[in-house]
């Protein structure tokens, strides 16, 4: 049976490529996306389409318990379910951190619970990718990025908790670490950047691809993809 992995946020702008990248390295993909999504995924026999809210904790676990009762060799996950918002300390209130928790930190951690006990109930080992963001590991970079940045320090912290748990079973969870993503949205947002010091979604898919691979054990956990910023 082909290799097989299961990526949440499928649809999106770095989803696609992700998705692209797995179906060109032979894996039989399970692309997560949320119910009535648009979608343009392209014809292919190894690609499953599953509809899910993220954000519900049942209906994340019931598929993740769905896509290994189908395809009971799943060892790879890639979640890239999230969102971003500005704001600095005086202008984000807490329920607008909530929003960010809920976005970046609920979807993840509904996925990657289940995923988790799963492959630690099957002791074939596990590949779990993660997306960090710059401005919780750099202050600096973080003060107007309030709400982002506290959601995606849980995204470290989770890693970092899943590998202490995971080690003697191989189950290895990385965080991929991307500066700005040249985007067709971040480009509107931004018109008068410089596009190309900025990470392609391609070059992200690779990094990504390379964490999945059961026979390899990361060398880095955190991956940091800047492009030239």
């Amino acid at each position: 049976m082909n290799k097989a992995v299961l990526i949440t946020g499928a649809a999106g702008n770095l989803g696609s490529a992700v998705t692209e990248r797995f179906l060109t390295e032979g894996y039989q993909v399970i692309a997560v996306v949320e119910p009535r999504t648009r979608h343009h995924f392209p014809e292919n026999p190894n690609l499953t389409v599953k509809e899910a809210n993220l954000f519900d904790e049942d209906a994340a676990r019931i598929v993740v318990q769905q896509t290994y009762d189908q395809y009971p060799s799943l060892q790879a996950a890639v979640l890239l379910v999230g969102g971003f918002s500005m704001g600095n300390l005086v202008r984000t209130s807490y329920h607008e951190v909530e929003q960010m928790f809920e976005l970046n930190f609920k979807s993840t951690y509904n996925v990657a619970r289940p995923l988790f006990l799963r492959m630690q109930a099957h002791g074939n080992g596990g590949r779990l990718v993660l997306i960090g963001a710059r401005p919780a590991l750099e202050s600096d970079a973080g003060a107007d990025l309030i709400g982002y940045s506290l959601s995606k320090s849980l995204i470290f912290k989770l890693a970092e908790l899943l590998n202490v748990a995971g080690k003697e079973k191989n189950i290895v969870t990385s965080v991929v670490v991307p500066s700005i993503i040249d985007t067709p949205t971040n480009r509107a947002a931004m018109p008068n950047a410089d596009f190309s010091a900025w990470v392609k979604p391609e070059e992200l898919a690779e990094k990504i691809e390379n964490a999945c691979q059961i026979d390899k054990r990361p060398e880095e956990t955190v991956i940091k993809v800047y492009g030239k910023l």
